[in-house]
């Protein structure tokens, strides 16, 4: 990170505490206009699914878009030329972590994380809030900021909404994520609210505190938990914000998914049609098409590529465990379909063997793993564009569950309140 310690910008009074809010809304209203522009392709008359195009610095997106993690400017088992070649148009960089190691002077000085990690397309970093989190026994959240215990060296970090905007401008990504205040999924009571008003107070000084408002396009974190009413809150006061764009955070926690996705819906039935809603932390094949549904465009895990160094590998049937002595002899693709570089080129039987002997066997399954991704969202947009979404869905269903009494129920419950039946 930058420096360690409180540093005098990002020490704020009780006074400029009070009245950030409304200097918040000033400073948006007045920025001039970021660099991004969302045009509606085609909905879906049926459900909330709708396929974009999203026009940002460094190329178009096509949405429904999946987003690959590289936490520290690069994904695990795969290289930007590969990403590139798998069609990704956006992936991710986590402020904390490159804030941390190696630092946002030197990746500056790199013409910023593009230039750094020889990425040609467009990046989005998160703000680091995710860490109050998963790195909770390590932090401490006071209306200043979070304040860290280095994981690395021990030393004591003060990340506020300044610094992490500070560091997501040197970092140069094309859409910046404010630092909101982050609450598991699975906390109730007081900490929730306290946590969704903090958020909003924390967007009205990122939004101030961006210097490339004209380059960096600045996302609101909806949160909330999983409160109706804390939820609507935050949309409603959120939304008044003259931001780019919103993501739906506070979710994937391990809640019950039942509690998932009416929080998915009722977000996106209150968040504006002309602006992208991203949805974070989802990753797995039946959650994306579902939430699709319901009417989110953005979505990124780091499921795909950390399931793949456990060699699990992906396929339109689930996943196939290819550590298991059931492929010792297989001499299949992992999927024939597939047409990555993994599935042209490597059996089942080759990656089984690879795995006791060498780490190239996960850089294989991660690149099938991407692609798998990749592919999976252009058929969603496809269907969409080509009004036959509730269609795919089915056909999709039938082959990732072999029978309909395997369905989860949340599933079936949540396509079919938009219109979506499964019968």
């Amino acid at each position: 990170m930058a420096a360690t310690g409180v540093s005098a910008a990002s020490v704020a009074g009780a006074g400029a505490l009070r009245s950030g809010m409304a200097a918040g809304i000033a400073a948006a209203a007045s920025a001039a206009a970021a660099p991004l522009a969302l045009r509606i392709v085609a909905e879906c008359p049926v459900s909330k699914a709708r396929a974009c195009e999203l026009t940002l610095p460094h190329c178009a997106v096509s949405t429904p878009v999946f987003m690959p993690v590289g936490t520290q400017g690069t994904l695990k088992g795969i290289t930007s030329s590969q990403l590139e070649a798998l069609g990704c148009q956006i992936c991710l960089g986590n402020t904390y972590h490159l804030g941390m190691r190696p630092g946002p002077e030197l990746i500056k000085k790199a013409n910023g994380l593009h230039g750094f990690m020889d990425w040609k397309r467009n990046l989005l970093t998160d703000s680091g809030g995710f860490q109050m989190v998963s790195l909770v026994e390590l932090s401490e959240v006071t209306e200043e900021g979070v304040r860290f215990r280095s994981p690395y060296d021990g030393k004591e970090i003060l990340l506020t909404p300044e610094e992490s905007i500070g560091i997501q401008n040197s970092l140069g990504s094309d859409i910046m994520m404010q630092l909101d205040d982050v609450v598991s999924s699975t906390v109730t009571g007081p900490r929730v609210e306290e946590a969704m008003h903090r958020s909003i107070r924390w967007l009205d000084r990122c939004i101030k505190a961006n210097g490339n408002p004209d380059r960096q396009n600045l996302f609101a974190i909806i949160q909330g938990g999983l409160d109706p009413e804390l939820r609507k809150t935050c949309l409603e006061e959120m939304t008044k914000r003259a931001v780019p764009g919103f993501a739906i955070g506070g979710l994937s926690g391990g809640e019950e998914k039942e509690h998932f996705w009416k929080m998915v819906t009722l977000s996106t039935d209150h968040l504006p049609r002309e602006k992208p809603r991203y949805l974070m932390g989802v990753g797995y094949a039946t959650d994306l098409v579902v939430c699709v549904a319901l009417g989110c465009d953005m979505f990124d895990c780091v499921f795909p590529t950390r399931t793949a160094r456990f060699g699990s590998a992906l396929v339109p049937w689930g996943s196939l465990q290819l550590k298991h002595k059931q492929f010792a002899k297989d001499f299949q693709p992992i999927d024939s379909d597939c047409e990555c570089a993994t599935c042209r080129r490597y059996s089942r039987a080759f990656l089984h063997a690879l795995f006791k002997s060498d780490t190239a066997a996960m850089h294989h399954i991660t690149v099938h793993n991407i692609a798998y991704q990749m592919s999976l969202m252009r058929s969603v947009r496809q269907s969409i564009v080509e009004q036959s979404f509730p269609t795919f869905v089915r056909r999709f269903m039938e082959r990732m569950y072999s029978s309909q009494e395997k369905y989860p129920s949340w599933a079936v419950e949540a396509l079919a309140s938009v219109g979506i039946t499964l019968e």
